[in-house]
């Protein structure tokens, strides 16, 4: 038996005005979907514990099975981790987002989706000049697979700074920065470098060259997601699994790493609207033939709720039916038994352009186990269902253990 997690971040949503009062997932043209759902198990789940912040860093780790509230410690050291950076007992990684503020706003948390290359040279540039001024104490390091996100290690930290509050730069679009910038008794190094670093790249060359363009400026840093490293038991220890994830993100790399899973590489993916949907279900596929477990991270549909675009969600949406789960139906049917978990991570609003704590929808499939289910998978037949797993980090185990389907 094969196991196969599909993780289409963001995806769930709630009823939009601009689509008749329905859901981007109602509205969209999703076979595929419907399929698994109609001879599997759906139902809702509750992916972010109370008290917790909704975010990708959260939800995922429900996702892949581990309990929030005993394991998470922060996003910035999970993405660490594929930089293969090692922190020490007292060293805080925090996430860096190079992100476009404008008349006071935080007008972009992707700064336009600046570019590797040109987000690399900045990082790099103002890394130089935050050591001089921090010697020994502060390090930046560019991202590696999308031009916003970055990371900042900040050693042997005093105790106060593990417990300051800095909020996601996604969660404030549009709105004043200056009453979310990080806050704590130990919050004054972590304002003074996004001070000095909006100083810096206000005048860069590259940024001079985007306003020419017509493109957004990365003209701050923005600091958030911080933590001390991890320690998650490995997904071998925990269901048996040898396994492999896909995806363009450094955090689930990050958890993948940390759990025991191979980083599976595959050309072509970006992280937004052109990655390669074919290529991730078709390296997933082959990957079955070492691994008896593949995840497969899908981005675009959480970029698509954070733009609060209706339209480009639903051909997300449908883009990761089709070239996705269409292509792992024809290539799993192929290789004998499997069973298929689709579980998003937490809602990514279109209207709000954030994330939430709503139950999300989920759907298992078994091709040795089929049952008869709703004919349209979405929020409103998950709910109907009646069936609920009131925390999300324990649909991995009931599917492992055959419990779901």
């Amino acid at each position: 038996m094969k196991f196969v997690l599909v993780i289409p971040d963001g995806m769930g949503d709630r009823p939009v005005k601009a689509l008749g009062g329905k859901t981007p997932l109602e509205v969209a043209r999703t076979p595929n979907m419907d399929f698994f759902a109609s001879h599997g198990v759906v139902g809702l789940t509750n992916n972010i514990p109370k008290g917790f912040i909704p975010g990708t860093d959260i939800g995922s780790m429900s996702v892949f099975g581990y309990d929030p509230r005993r394991y998470f410690t922060g996003r910035g050291p999970l993405e660490a981790t594929v930089h293969g950076l090692k922190l020490g007992s007292r060293d805080l990684a925090f996430r860096c987002n190079l992100v476009t503020l404008e008349k006071g706003k935080l007008k972009d948390f992707s700064a336009d989706h600046v570019t590797l290359k040109e987000a690399g040279t900045l990082v790099s540039d103002f890394d130089r000049l935050a050591r001089k001024i921090f010697p020994g104490s502060v390090r930046f390091y560019p991202g590696k697979g999308t031009g916003y996100r970055h990371l900042l290690i900040v050693k042997n930290v005093p105790t106060a700074l593990s417990s300051i509050k800095c909020t996601p730069p996604h969660d404030i679009m549009g709105q004043p920065y200056e009453k979310y910038l990080p806050k704590g008794n130990a919050s004054a190094l972590l304002n003074s470098l996004m001070a000095f670093s909006r100083a810096f790249l206000a005048g860069h060359p590259i940024n001079r060259a985007r306003i020419k363009k017509g493109l957004g400026p990365a003209n701050s840093i923005w600091l958030w997601g911080q933590g001390f490293g991890p320690d998650l038991p490995s997904y071998k220890k925990r269901f048996g699994f040898r396994g492999g994830v896909i995806t363009a993100v450094d955090l689930l790399k990050g958890i993948a790493m940390h759990a025991g899973l191979d980083v599976i590489r595959v050309p072509g993916v970006t992280g937004y609207f052109d990655t390669n949907y074919t290529g991730k279900a078709e390296y997933a596929a082959r990957s079955l033939k070492r691994h008896d477990f593949v995840a497969v991270h899908i981005e675009s549909t959480d970029e698509a709720g954070h733009i609060g675009d209706p339209k480009l969600k639903v051909k997300a949406i449908e883009d990761v039916d089709r070239f996705v789960l269409g292509t792992l139906r024809k290539r799993l049917a192929k290789t004998g038994p499997y069973k298929i978990l689709l579980l998003p991570d937490h809602f990514t609003c279109v209207e709000t352009r954030t994330h939430s704590s709503d139950p999300v929808p989920f759907l298992a499939y078994s091709s040795e186990r089929e049952r008869e289910g709703p004919k349209k998978f979405s929020e409103r037949t998950a709910k109907a269902s009646g069936v609920v797993v009131k925390e999300g980090h324990r649909l991995m185990g009931l599917l492992a253990g055959g419990k779901l389907v």
